[in-house]
């Protein structure tokens, strides 16, 4: 079997009588999903995926991710394939600030109990890996206002790295709607983290998830079934922000994914 490298938003490769097309970016913080109609087995980097009875199947590259993958799989003629996959290295925004006050950079030591316990939950709800298959549809833009907040971006207080920013921000004032980029589940929901403030996280399928960070007010529960869409949230200034507006993420696994890649700029409850 001749050998491939990936590289760029969207590729279809055909093996002799078998086609895998992959669609979304080859990119730090891209998701992607594929099809292969013939496999009894898929695997990432040696990990099974998840696969629809069409052959659908998704997975995800990290902001710091590796640059070189394997995807591989086994056809219903038990024969195995294997397929080298190159992705694009990322630049991100990097700030050094210096002469920060120690309370402005670290959290008081009492709350460091409530912090890990929130910080599992969270884990947990992203761990779903449910059957639903939104995660092969179009995601739009949830709410309106300024991008003040990108994916990727790191700042060093005092010479000491802080966690980069994970999330897309969108900014506007506390109460402007947030809708549902993409249908799905509501896997977790709480108005009150120390961190994150009104968080919720949404469930697409197969390991893809959502989450909504820094809310006012939630208008959803866990266990409710959101249509593309509906309003779910507003957006707000709750847990350890500066002003209003939204944070938003996306993960497969335990992989942070970049919003942007995926955002169609129209807004969700347009029809």
């Amino acid at each position: 079997m001749r050998n491939f490298i990936l590289v760029g938003a969207l590729s279809t490769l055909s093996f002799f009588s078998q086609a895998v097309e992959l669609k979304g970016h080859l990119t730090q913080g891209g998701l992607v999903t594929g099809q292969l109609e013939d496999a009894t087995l898929i695997k990432f980097n040696d990990e099974p995926l998840k696969v629809t009875k069409e052959g659908f199947f998704a997975f995800g590259f990290g902001r710091d991710s590796q640059l070189k993958h394997t995807l591989s799989w086994v056809d219903s003629n038990s024969k195995a394939h294997e397929q080298p996959i190159l992705i694009t290295k990322r630049d991100y925004n990097i700030d050094k600030i210096t002469g920060v006050a120690k309370k402005y950079v670290s959290p008081p030591k009492e709350v460091s109990a409530r912090i890990s316990r929130e910080a599992v939950a969270v884990r947990n709800a992203r761990k779903v890996d449910s059957e639903l298959t939104y995660f092969l549809d179009p995601v739009y833009k949830p709410a309106e206002g300024r991008i003040s907040g990108v994916y990727g971006s790191q700042r060093y207080f005092n010479g000491e790295p802080r966690w980069p920013h994970f999330g897309l921000d969108i900014a506007n004032k506390t109460g402007s709607p947030v809708y549902a980029p993409v249908s799905g589940t509501v896997v977790f929901a709480d108005v009150d983290l120390y961190y994150s403030g009104g968080t919720l996280i949404l469930d697409h399928g197969h390991s893809v998830t959502s989450t909504y960070i820094h809310l006012s007010k939630l208008d959803v529960k866990v266990g409710d079934k959101i249509i593309r869409g509906e309003k779910i949230a507003e957006i707000g200034a709750t847990g350890r922000v500066t002003g209003p507006h939204l944070d938003w993420r996306f993960n497969w696994k335990g992989e942070r994914l970049d919003p942007a890649l995926m955002m169609l700029d129209t807004l969700a409850n347009k029809k």
